[in-house]
Order: structure tokens, then C-alpha cells, then sequence
């Protein structure tokens, strides 16, 4: 694929394994979106630009790797904060050393010529003056803190390559200390736990009114939205050959449904506050809404005027890895929960059969934020997964945004991780990469300090001379490089073990 775009014509199969980590070939069609560098293996494809330059997925990966790599976790912070106080206290240590060979000859004379019996480095033949310019230097040299600055960037580095090879995407070098504390996870429904691609799957209508009709207003009236499951029932329309009329006022209620005019008729498809609001009795239809929505249906009304033509129900596959991926996650010490601005029965049947933990139903859009301050108040560090323009404000308010790569760019520009492949199974590997990598931080911290903390003493009391110092060092910074290097043997598949 020579850049991004959409296929407008023929099938293919697409390894994608340079973006998604996926070894498998993918099958791609009409529709689908293509990845440029991506290698078409079978089929002949037609496909429209829609990204080039930086604009494309390979550019913002470089991006997104690069603000990682150049950004500060908090403990680098911290050593920082260390160094500029080490820094000052060697000089002063070098310089107290020197003038202490000057004042006190015999006692370091004293500990030299002790050395001197089994190492053959040390000289106590040379003058006070040159021993004290030596071990001076010696000091200054072996407690550099090379390795102390290499600490944090390298382990980002390996780390973050490792991410983008498995489809992980980290923004930020925060995100990845963060991640490790996270408690509790909370999820949009749509496209995140769901596949995002609703199917209209019943229809139910009134004495007199034919499935053509009801969808002859339906798709008509949701051709004007871009909400999913608008598209579900305007492509059902479609396929049933029907011709879709003009809508003129449409106005998209948030969190309710939307309205507009068709052929001077007022036309109202949404949730039962819809209804409500503009005195549309649907009580005859109760039954079959809750039925409906026992199933893991959204069900939404349709209303000519104040009279109810019936309900028109939407279904979105679940993906094949969510309720594996909740199981792992849950097993793991982590809470999840489910925010969706979807009924309260259909959220708790999707709920139930993928095992979230707290399903929190009916939240309008801006009460998203709402939810995740909560959360954080009950939980403490709390992670947000999302995939829409809508779930942006969340991903900002959590502790670690995660965006689905198949969302909105909006979505994944919010948040601190993206999830190419758009699996749950990903932040499985995420909090593992998270974990793996700030151990190997931790890791080359404590090298880098026991090293200076062992051959500091040793070089003051004239024992190490400057060349074997500036080896050690040398030494010391290769030691923390090789170990950030063996993130590269850890394993972060989404199995819990």
C-alpha cells in the first residue's frame, strides 16, 4: 500500500504485521481501511488516498515514538533531582580528598602501601602531591553518572519498540509509570467492548404499518446521523432496496435519538426520554423493549408525530477477545466497568456476558468525565478505554487514556496509549510492558548507584587508579544498556499467568 486509504473496489488479503504485530493475513474488502507499507499478499485492490505525508499511521507512529522516547517518567524526575545533588557533593568529596592526602600524608601513606601488597596498580613510591592529584582524579572519574542518566531513556526505548511491534503505541514516558498502578479500568461500549458494526436484528411494528415503511422513515431520517447503529439501519434500508427520502430539520438529540421532518411529517427514533419528552405513549411496547433488551439489543422507538409506528432493534457483535480479556484483567486485581450512554437492560446484558464488574448505564456524553472522578475517588488510579469523539474529555480526566486504533483520530490525539489491532488483549500486554519496564528502570537505578556507592569509597582511599576507574565506568554504563536490552525476553502476551 503505497500510503493510507480506503479500498472503493475488490478484496485482499493484507499482512498488516508491520503496524499490528499480527502475524496472520487479514482480509480486507470494500470499505476497509489500509495502512501504507502494508503488503497486499492476494487480490487486486482499488483504493482512495485519504492520508499522505505526515498525516499517515506510519508518520503519527514515528511521532508518538519519538514523544515517548524524549519524555520524563516520574522517577527520572526524581534521579534528576538526585543527580544535582550528587553532582555538587563529589566535587566537594574530590576536593576534600585531595586536600586530605595534603594534611594527613602518613594515613593515607599508611592504607597505599597495605594496598599496595596485592594490588599492583597502587605506587607508594610516588609524592604525597602526585598520590592526591591521582586518587583525586580517580574519584571524579568513576562517579560519573553516566549510567544513572542512561537509566530511564534506554529502558524507554526498548520498551517502547517493543509496544509498537505489538501494536502498543505509548505516548508518553508518564503513562508508562502510571499504567503499572492502574486499579481499575473503565470501558466505552461501542466499538471498544463491541465491535463497533451494529446489524438491525428485529423489527416490530404496528397494526397497519409495513416493514417497508418503518424503514422507509427510519433509514431516512438516520442517514443524517453518524452514530453506528444509525448506519446499521441505514444500511438494512439499503439492502431492502428501499428508496430513502429528503429529511429537512434534523436535529440529533445527545443521549435521546434524533428528529426531523420527512414529507411534513415529524419523525422521532430514539430511547424511551425521547418519547417521553415529546408525549409519544410507547407503554403498549414495554414488554418488547425490555425483552429486547434482555438479549443485548439496543431497541429505539419510531414515532410518526405523537403516534408510535414501532421499534426497530440493533444488535453489536461483541469482539472475540473482550470477555477474555475483562476475565484476565479481574484476575489480575484489577476492577473494570462499563460506561455507556445505552439503556440500562442492554448494558447489563453485554455486561454479563463478557464479566464486567460495575455497569454504569445511560450516561450522556459529558457525563463521562463525571463517571471517571468518581472512580477515582473510590478506586484511586483509574485507566479509560474509548474509541469516539465523545470518550476524548474521559481519556483526558483518567489516570491512562487508552484509545482504540480503529476510533476517531480525536480519541487516540487524547489518549496516552492506542491500541492499533483494537483488542482488549492489548492492555493485558500494555500493563505487562508497563511493569516489565519500569522494573528494568529500577534495575539499572540500583546498579548505577551500588556501583558508585562500592568504587566511590575505594577511589578516595587512593586504591583505584583513574584508568581502571574510567574502565568501570565505562563498565557500568554497558550493564544498565545490556539490561534494558533483556525487556526484549519478557514476555507480554494478554495470557494471565
Amino acid at each position: 500500500m503505497p500510503t493510507d486509504g480506503i479500498i472503493v473496489d475488490g478484496k485482499g488479503l493484507l499482512d498488516e504485521s508491520m503496524a499490528t504485530g499480527e502475524s496472520m493475513p487479514v482480509k480486507r474488502t470494500k470499505g476497509d481501511e489500509v495502512i501504507g507499507a502494508t503488503i497486499n499478499k492476494q487480490g487486486l485492490l482499488k483504493v482512495e488516498v485519504t492520508k499522505i505525508g505526515k498525516d499517515t499511521f506510519l508518520s503519527q507512529v514515528i511521532k508518538m515514538m519519538e514523544e515517548c522516547q524524549g519524555s520524563k517518567v516520574p522517577i527520572q524526575e526524581f534521579a534528576d533531582r538526585i543527580t544535582g545533588y550528587f553532582v555538587p557533593a563529589i566535587i566537594l568529596i574530590t576536593i576534600g580528598t585531595f586536600i586530605s592526602f595534603n594534611i594527613f600524608p602518613e594515613f593515607h601513606l599508611g592504607i597505599i602501601n597495605w594496598g599496595a601488597t596485592f594490588l599492583p596498580w597502587v605506587n607508594p613510591d610516588l609524592t604525597p602531591l602526585t598520590l592526591s592529584f591521582i586518587t583525586a582524579t580517580a574519584v571524579l572519574v568513576i562517579s560519573c553518572p553516566c549510567a544513572l542518566g542512561l537509566g530511564t531513556p534506554t529502558a524507554l526505548m526498548v520498551g517502547s519498540g517493543m509496544g509498537a511491534e505489538n501494536g502498543i503505541l505509548i505516548r508518553n514516558g508518564e503513562a508508562i509509570q502510571t499504567f503499572k498502578e492502574v486499579k481499575a479500568i473503565a470501558f466505552d461500549k461501542t466499538g471498544t467492548i463491541t465491535k463497533g458494526k451494529p446489524e438491525v436484528t428485529d423489527l416490530v411494528t404496528v397494526e397497519g404499518i409495513s416493514e417497508k415503511e418503518f424503514l422507509y422513515f427510519a433509514g431516512t431520517i438516520e442517514n443524517g446521523s453518524e452514530h453506528p447503529l444509525a448506519h446499521a439501519i441505514v444500511e438494512r434500508a439499503k439492502n431492502d432496496k428501499i428508496k430513502l427520502g429528503d429529511v429537512v430539520d434534523f436535529n440529533a438529540v445527545v443521549g435521546m435519538g434524533v428528529i426531523g421532518y420527512i414529507d411534513g411529517e415529524k419523525i422521532l427514533v430514539g430511547n424511551r426520554k425521547l418519547m417521553m419528552e415529546n408525549s409519544v405513549p410507547f407503554e403498549a411496547f414495554e414488554d418488547e423493549l425490555i425483552r429486547l433488551e434482555e438479549e443485548a439489543k439496543t431497541a429505539m422507538l419510531l414515532a410518526k408525530g405523537n403516534q408510535l409506528l414501532g421499534i426497530v432493534a440493533v444488535a453489536d457483535p461483541i469482539k472475540e477477545d473482550s470477555a477474555e480479556a475483562i476475565r484476565v484483567l479481574e484476575a489480575m486485581g484489577i476492577k473494570t466497568a462499563m460506561i455507556t450512554g445505552d439503556n440500562r437492560r442492554t448494558a447489563a446484558a453485554i455486561g454479563k456476558r463478557v464479566g464486567i464488574s460495575l455497569v454504569i448505564a445511560e450516561v450522556l456524553p459529558d457525563g463521562k468525565v463525571e463517571e471517571i472522578i468518581k472512580l477515582q475517588e473510590k478506586y484511586g488510579t483509574v485507566a479509560m478505554v474509548g474509541d469516539g469523539i465523545n470518550d476524548a474529555p474521559a481519556l483526558k480526566q483518567s489516570n491512562v487514556g487508552i484509545a482504540i486504533g480503529t476510533g476517531t483520530d480525536i480519541a487516540i490525539e487524547a489518549a496516552d496509549v492506542t491500541l492499533v489491532r483494537g483488542e482488549l488483549s492489548g492492555i493485558i500486554s500494555a500493563i505487562k510492558l508497563s511493569r516489565a519496564i519500569f522494573k528494568k528502570i529500577k534495575q539499572n537505578y540500583f546498579w548505577a548507584w551500588f556501583y558508585n556507592a562500592l568504587f566511590i569509597p575505594i577511589a578516595m582511599f587512593g586504591l583505584l587508579h583513574p584508568m581502571l576507574g574510567a574502565a568501570a565506568m565505562a563498565v557500568s554504563s554497558l550493564n544498565v544498556v545490556y539490561n534494558s536490552l533483556r525487556l526484549k525476553k519478557v514476555d507480554i502476551s494478554p495470557e494471565y499467568n
